[in-house]
């Protein structure tokens, strides 16, 4: 007997939804490529971020009343460039500790990238760079647990299912890394991703999560930093490029994502997802917490799609991201292979030596050239974190610099 087909009217809330679906894709200037991926209008870095504004300017809107109120409190805390004297920067890191001021200022400083970052999972370390020659804020790191399948990285190191999964615990990643204005006019991007394989926060990991029992496994566990990686969310890193100190490599490049994710759908949309499937009972619907997994997000926008009828492969973005480690531990590699079960720490610097040594090789060299920073005033900031409310208007401010991802 013929299977009768079936009908969906074009007012039904399903119907809808695709179409604003595709609405918004089309605004976004993507298209459908042969394979019936989505293919991007341009790789150029000024073409991703405008992929990346509607998903900015949201969360700008969600974060704007605390911005009324953290501003004028916390704006003290960075620099205009006159304050700034690049021949004696000074960093220190400061570990962050929720629901204090300086978690705010953290939050205030993450607000001005231009590509929004997440808030981490699972294990967190977060910093403040201070400039101790001025008391001022150089920029911003956060650690948390890396994603559980990374093929460039899984393949560099050589594990297997079972090494990854006994593993993992001694790799973090570098979820957000960047420099506020004025410092990252002189590359302070490049100091503070340097600071990430240093003795304090091998001691901070060590203080932390060295001796912990896993929430989901309720094992307990010898967590050693070995690795911790990160990606640019622009394609291609000139920040991370060429990123060594005398002959240590702080980040070496190992090959792209595979274009899989899911920044170009906002929050405004997958609050509409998240509804649709609450009203037909799905379990994803309202399944953040932790132990469900760091790709929870995507996973309900991707039962969305089932639901729908839409092709997985709409999540499929096309942007690759350039994956880089940083092997914090000199035996990083077999450590994690366990052909060894100490990490060895030779010839890891402080805070204080990778400051001067990226002081003389970056900061005062673009000083000298580019002088634009001496005319960065901190009442400009407010224009970075500032929500848009013309939908049709894009982005003009050059933002923090910073070389961080929206959680694949």
């Amino acid at each position: 007997m013929k299977k009768k087909a079936v009908v969906i009217s074009a007012f039904t809330p399903e119907a809808r939804l695709k179409r604003r679906i595709r609405a918004h894709l089309r605004r976004l200037g993507f298209e459908h490529g042969p394979d019936g991926a989505l293919a991007p209008p341009s790789s150029s870095k000024e073409s991703i971020r405008a992929l990346h504004f509607e998903q900015r300017r949201d969360g700008l809107k969600d974060h704007r009343v605390f911005v009324r109120a953290a501003l004028p409190k916390l704006a003290t805390h960075f620099a205009n460039g006159s304050e700034v004297d690049p021949e004696k920067v000074q960093p220190r890191l400061e570990l962050v500790e929720a629901r204090t001021w300086q978690s705010d200022l953290f939050r205030l400083a993450s607000l001005s990238w231009s590509v929004p970052v997440s808030y981490g999972f699972g294990r967190r370390l977060r910093y403040l760079v201070w400039d101790d020659n001025n008391g001022k804020l150089i920029g911003i790191i956060a650690l948390g647990d890396p994603v559980y399948n990374l093929r460039v990285r899984d393949e560099l190191i050589g594990w297997t299912v079972k090494d990854r999964s006994k593993r993992l615990v001694s790799v973090l990643d570098a979820y957000v890394l960047g420099a506020v204005p004025p410092y990252n006019m002189i590359l302070g991007g490049k100091l503070i991703a340097c600071l990430v394989r240093t003795k304090e926060v091998r001691d901070d990991f060590a203080r932390k999560y060295g001796n912990t029992r896993g929430i989901i496994s309720n094992k307990k566990k010898r967590a050693q930093l070995a690795l911790i990686t990160t990606s640019s969310s622009l394609g291609r890193s000139s920040v991370y490029n060429r990123l060594k100190l005398g002959s240590q490599p702080y980040l070496t490049p190992i090959g792209y994502t595979q274009g899989w994710g899911h920044f170009h759908v906002p929050d405004s949309l997958f609050a509409d997802l998240r509804d649709y499937l609450r009203k037909r009972r799905h379990g994803y619907w309202d399944g953040h917490k932790f132990g469900e997994g760091p790709n929870w997000r995507l996973r309900t926008i991707r039962a969305a799609f089932d639901a729908l009828g839409i092709k997985q492969d709409w999540l499929k973005h096309g942007i690759g991201r350039e994956v880089y480690i940083c092997e914090v531990a000199s035996n990083a590699r077999k450590l994690l292979r366990g052909e060894s079960t100490k990490a060895i720490y030779r010839g890891l610097k402080s805070v204080s030596e990778v400051g001067a040594l990226a002081r003389a090789r970056w900061i005062i060299p673009r000083a000298e050239t580019r002088m634009e920073y001496k005319d960065w005033k901190r009442e400009q900031f407010a224009a970075l974190v500032s929500f848009r409310r013309n939908r049709n208007e894009q982005p003009t401010n050059k933002p923090a610099q910073i070389i961080r991802k929206a959680r694949p």
